[in-house]
């Protein structure tokens, strides 16, 4: 017999088989011993009250053994079949080629960095030597950007596919199941690695082809579109192309400008990282005074507030975590979070980010990109800043404040930053919190010399966040500036039914870097519809 419930039990239930077994024999009035198994389906934590609670919804199989957590896919053998180019590895890329694979088509991908393990070393020298390799970092490189800032699998994005796929195709090469249930599921940059592994050895015994550092620099345009492209070594590989490159590949941005492909301008949201200690989030969060306990997990937050007309909200949490050094070129400093699966470290940290339009830049930001222009560095890079139709403007401020943050940090990896109260006093901190930043921060009037646009909203927002949750707005919290790639600045502009551009047949613009998605389920799902999209191309 099997049989589905819906509970609400208290944290030491949820989280020990052994309770929770008991617990569902009381509920159904069974023996325990004939419960052969039961089966989370959903689970989700539910802290609005002083008690917290579990929402779980279960299946209970009593004399049974039980199903499948989930059914595996089936991949076919593509060695002899119809090419199509992947440009990228990250889950758009990675996906994308599965899901050819599963129709029949074989996939070359072509990743610009290192394998994800190979990554470490290249991720290890921005804390250790601040050097930035700028085709093997936080950004580039196997798994793309999720690899090594967090796995977080939650999107909202659910009705342009199948979320729960992508779920199951995570299980398939090695995830825990409990991302099937967690409402909201994530891996850790500790386990992930592994996973991304198995999908390349899948693509390859499946028939495919990955390559690393093979940095496209070039599509191949024929009469009918374009038919493949050239890497930086001069190797060419003809087929459609699915781009998947990512949010930071700005040279790729700048070879479409240049080669009259159409690109859109669009809106992005910037900040700073802000961070507590994880001890104190849990007491706000689960209102006890001694955290979390044995069982309940590191907590979260969301926030959001409309301040001076624009959202400012919290962005990628991440509980029981880190800030990384995310800059993926020279002068630069970006910061960005990630968590291990555990999410085990003594400090909680989240991007709080104000939204930004287009028509500000000609509005309240065009004094910071003026004065951005005064370094001549800057300027001769940017001559183009001022014209109003040039598609990139939005990535140029994203470098302005990439730059100003270099700058601000002693032209190294160390991250300006400010005593969370003393942002919001328009105070210099005089010292700075412990931190997870591993390269180092540098207590700078953040206040100051951000753009205002920015730095007024994020305080406007921390004083509305502060009297919501009493104690989040402290002293003893940090803001680490520049929190700058929450999304892509451009648009790869493509058809909303084939995914082809709208203008360059047989080319598929895909994911976080083409503008379509905002995280690594999202972007996967869109690399399955542009796969789909791909062979019927090839098919037609």
């Amino acid at each position: 017999m099997q049989k589905e419930i819906n509970i609400r039990v208290v944290p030491e239930v949820a989280y020990q088989a052994k309770e929770l077994k008991q617990h569902v024999a009381r509920e159904l009035g069974l023996d325990v011993r004939s419960i052969s198994a039961v089966q989370v389906r959903r689970r989700s934590i539910d802290a609005r009250q002083r008690t917290v609670y579990v929402n779980l919804s279960l299946m209970v199989y009593v004399g049974e053994e039980p199903c499948a957590a989930f059914e595996p896919v089936a991949y076919r053998e593509v060695h002899d079949a119809a090419p199509v180019i992947v440009v990228g590895a990250g889950p758009g890329g990675l996906f994308a080629a599965l899901r050819l694979i599963e129709l029949g088509k074989r996939p070359i991908v072509l990743e610009r960095g290192r394998d994800v393990h190979s990554r470490r070393k290249d991720i290890a020298r921005i804390s250790r030597e601040h050097v930035v390799d700028a085709e093997s970092n936080y950004s580039f490189g196997e798994g793309g950007a999720g690899a090594y800032s967090d796995g977080k699998l939650y999107t909202r994005s659910k009705k342009r596919g199948n979320v729960e796929k992508i779920l199951r195709v995570f299980c398939q090469h090695g995830a825990s199941t409990d991302i099937l249930c967690d409402a909201h599921p994530h891996i850790g940059t500790d386990r992930l690695p592994r996973i991304i592994e198995a999908m390349r050895e899948q693509i390859r015994r499946s028939g495919g082809e990955v390559h690393f550092e093979k940095r496209v620099d070039a599509l191949l345009f024929g009469k009918h579109g374009v038919e493949g492209v050239r890497t930086a070594g001069g190797e060419e590989f003809r087929g459609p192309v699915i781009l998947a490159t990512g949010h930071s590949a700005r040279d790729v941005y700048r070879y479409l400008h240049a080669a009259g492909v159409a690109l859109e301008m669009k809106g992005i949201a910037v900040g700073v990282r802000l961070e507590h200690a994880s001890h104190r989030i849990d007491q706000i969060q689960y209102h006890n005074r001694n955290g979390r306990g044995r069982f309940l997990p590191a907590a979260e937050y969301a926030y959001t507030a409309q301040c001076g007309g624009r959202g400012v909200y919290s962005f990628c949490m991440c509980p029981g975590g880190f800030v990384v050094p995310a800059a993926s070129g020279p002068e630069q400093v970006v910061v960005n979070g990630m968590s291990p699966g555990g999410r085990s470290s003594a400090w909680s940290n989240s991007g709080m980010v104000v939204e930004t339009r287009v028509d500000d830049l000609e509005g309240e930001l065009a004094p910071f990109l003026a004065e951005a222009m005064q370094d001549d560095a800057f300027a001769a890079a940017h001559t183009d800043i001022l014209a109003t139709d040039n598609p990139l403007r939005m990535m140029y401020f994203q470098e302005a404040l990439e730059r100003a943050c270099w700058i601000q940090g002693g032209r190294r990896q160390t991250a300006p930053a400010q005593r969370m109260a003393d942002f919001v006093n328009n105070r210099l901190s005089i010292d700075l919190p412990k931190s997870s930043y591993t390269p180092g921060l540098l207590a700078s009037p953040l206040h100051f010399w951000m753009p205002r646009f920015v730095s007024q909203r994020l305080k406007e927002g921390f004083l509305q966040f502060g009297k919501r949750s009493h104690g989040f707005l402290t002293d003893e919290a940090v803001v680490i500036a520049a929190e700058t790639r929450t999304s892509s600045p451009v648009r790869i502009v493509r058809h909303p039914e084939t995914l082809q551009h709208v203008s360059v047949p047989g080319l598929f613009p895909c994911g976080e870097g083409a503008g379509y998605a905002g995280g690594i389920v999202s972007a996967a799902v869109d690399g399955e519809r542009c796969a789909e999209a791909a062979a019927a191309y090839l098919d037609n």
